[in-house]
């Protein structure tokens, strides 16, 4: 088994489950969580390096002004990612942002085609075809414009596609995204004390404790998402990530109870059948190389 696929499907299988924690500081500011992600994140990934000892890449990040950029980039693009989703999950938007994540492996696809020469086998094009579809129904139920959704898919689809080409290691590719957002989170979160806002003020130690594990329940899937990410196909990574807003859109009509209504449904069954394509297909084309070995 490509060991990608188990760092990338344990990468969706958190992300799925993550709405759990957000609404545990349903109180706190969606902008004023993703600072503290940001933060503890790198208090975090700092730790991880003291142990293991790895700090020699840093020396050349000066001499690698093309390198700076492109980490400075995904870092706004997983910002703006962050910002939306908890927002998302905290103002009762949690099946539109599952909805995003269903229309990212269609950016995935298109991004892997685009940039990097991938070539999806027919049975693939017929699993994407059919999420288009699924994706196409659910907007038009909604009768508007998915904002949440687009947002959502369009930032992280190139996130991970700046992440897929990173010449740095998953590890130290997050702490350097953390580490040039850290200035700006540092600084929120002072100008917010300063002036008795905030949950540093106004928090109690269960909400400083949650804040505190953002740290580690932020870094940790991303690790995994990045170390998957240049291991498999952007195609590949597309499918799996079904895994993250299966789970959502379950949590969000089960446990938490938005509206979801059963035309909607329709749109939700063409994409899971998208993904029962793409496996069958991938499950075929392996059995087929085995063969011809």
């Amino acid at each position: 088994m490509n060991p990608g696929l188990f760092y990338a499907a344990l990468a969706y299988t958190a992300w799925g489950l993550l709405p759990v924690f957000f609404k545990q500081l349903i109180r706190v500011n969606a902008f004023e969580i993703v600072m503290h992600r940001m933060v503890w994140s790198l208090v975090f990934l700092l730790c991880v390096l003291a142990v293991l000892k790895r700090w020699a890449w840093l020396r050349d990040l000066a001499r690698q002004p093309r390198v700076l950029l492109a980490f400075a980039v995904s870092a706004l693009l997983l910002s703006v990612n962050w910002s939306v989703y908890v927002w998302a999950v905290q103002n009762a938007h949690m099946v539109d942002a599952s909805l995003g994540y269903f229309i990212l492996p269609l950016v995935n696809v298109a991004l892997g085609f685009a940039f990097l020469n991938e070539r999806p086998r027919p049975g693939q094009w017929l699993a994407v075809a059919v999420a288009a579809a699924g994706v196409l129904w659910l907007t038009v139920q909604a009768g508007r414009l998915p904002w949440v959704a687009l947002v959502l898919a369009i930032t992280f689809g190139i996130y991970g596609l700046l992440r897929k080409l990173a010449k740095l290691g998953a590890l130290e590719g997050l702490t350097l995204e953390t580490l040039l957002l850290w200035p700006m989170a540092v600084g929120m979160l002072a100008w917010w004390a300063w002036h008795g806002q905030g949950a540093l003020v106004q928090g109690d130690p269960a909400t400083l404790g949650w804040l505190l594990l953002a740290g580690p329940l932020t870094a940790i899937p991303l690790l995994l998402f990045a170390a998957g990410a240049r291991r498999i196909p952007m195609a590949t990574l597309g499918i799996l990530q079904y895994i993250s807003p299966s789970l959502q859109m379950l949590l969000g009509v089960w446990l938490y109870g938005e509206a979801f209504e059963p035309a909607r449904a329709i749109g939700f069954y063409l994409i899971w059948a998208a993904l029962l394509l793409y496996s069958a297909d991938s499950f075929w084309n392996a059995r087929k190389q085995r063969f011809n070995q």
